[in-house]
């Protein structure tokens, strides 16, 4: 069993199955976060209300936004071909991301020094931009993933993208910015429906159904997008070798219509995986409406997992497709680092990821409980 274990080809499927993980992980805990930034206008409506928002996230969200850093460590340690073409080929949009996320710390760190309402306005602003640009970008960069991405490889293996801060800016893929923008802002209202008290959490309940049946909407409407070849698809033509060298030229890939669908025709089970999406906000519609909070949290997060699974899931093993020279697209098999770094990285994963989750535990059952008025306008309170 360890011998298999540690198979190349298994620890670079091992892998892949952890930066699912990870995305995931950052996906849930940072994507309420998210969520309640860019729901701040929409659920408060005076300045305690808005404290009341952000003190549900406030001692939490710097612990969550670890998850984008552990993903963008592993992207960078396990696929560094990846890292390379992602981070420098969206590097315009990846410079919005990070300008949007250095708001949030700003914002939180400020909003409440000075009491004048033209000061807190503008850092409640920041706020809804570090909330709302992050989801939309992320959606963004999947929706031009699907598609795939202009670049190609040189004869020694130098990465040449070709694409524009434009370019990614295409229908398709502002239309899954939009899906990725309603589906962080569903988790940011479970969020503020279970933290939170009195009219904050009313809101967030009434404007989370709306929400959530949208996200339920969009997803769906993706995959009817997907099915009728708009996405279009790559897939691995002939033999790869599962254990062979990281090279990308040394394989075939083709542009199928529906391709994205092919492991769904080979796998029917793994149709779990999208209904777990769409029926994760669905039930979490349901939650909002009945009130139940715990349950519609967790309706999210399950959502919120189906849907990033189903990315992974319908392009395996691509990871990376190149629109302009498909057989040199990145998969799981030619696009990992080396098969020693693979097995040191798991060892030291299999030790320090427990840890990270223990300890997140802790901090949650610490801090759980609702945030209302009365804690923020208290004496010797030390809200935000």
């Amino acid at each position: 069993m360890l011998d298999f274990l540690f198979d190349y080809a298994a620890l670079r499927v091992i892998w892949w199955v952890l930066l699912g993980v990870l995305l995931i992980g950052f996906a849930v805990t940072d994507g309420f976060d998210m969520g309640v930034g860019a729901l701040l206008p929409f659920v408060a409506g005076t300045d305690t209300e808005r404290r009341v928002a952000i003190n549900t996230v406030g001692p939490v969200w710097e612990g969550n936004q670890v998850w984008f850093i552990l993903g963008g460590g592993a992207i960078f340690a396990a696929w560094p071909a990846l890292y390379a073409l992602s981070f420098s080929g969206f590097y315009l949009a990846m410079f919005l991301v990070l300008a949007s996320l250095i708001l949030r710390p700003v914002a939180f760190k400020y909003r409440s020094k000075r009491p004048e309402a033209r000061w807190r306005r503008n850092w409640d602003m920041a706020l809804v931009v570090g909330g709302a640009v992050p989801a939309l970008i992320f959606g963004v960069a999947v929706g031009n993933t699907l598609q795939g991405v202009p670049f190609h490889f040189t004869d020694d293996l130098r990465p040449i993208y070709e694409g524009t801060l434009l370019g990614l800016l295409n229908p398709l893929a502002l239309y899954c910015g939009l899906a990725s923008l309603a589906m962080i802002a569903m988790h940011g209202a479970a969020w503020l429906a279970l933290k939170a008290e009195g009219p904050v959490a009313e809101r967030a309940s009434r404007l989370g159904a709306r929400l959530a049946l949208a996200t339920a909407a969009l997803f769906a409407g993706g995959g009817l997008l997907v099915a009728l070849g708009l996405f279009g698809g790559y897939e691995v033509v002939g033999t790869q070798a599962l254990d062979g060298p990281s090279n990308p030229l040394l394989k075939a890939v083709a542009t199928a219509p529906r391709a994205w669908l092919g492991n769904y025709g080979a796998h029917p089970w793994l149709v779990v995986v999208p209904a777990l999406g769409i029926a994760g906000a669905l039930l979490a519609a349901l939650g909002f409406r009945a009130r139940r909070e715990g349950a519609t949290f967790l309706a999210s997060a399950l959502g919120i997992a189906g849907i990033v699974a189903t990315v992974g899931v319908s392009m395996f093993p691509v990871i990376l497709p190149s629109s302009t020279s498909p057989a040199q697209s990145l998969t799981v098999f030619d696009a990992s680092s080396s098969e020693s770094t693979l097995r040191t990285m798991l060892i030291a994963t299999v030790i320090f990821l427990p840890i990270v989750l223990a300890y997140t535990s802790w901090v949650y059952t610490v801090l759980w409980g609702k945030v209302g008025e009365d804690e923020i306008t208290g004496s010797g309170s030390t809200a935000y």
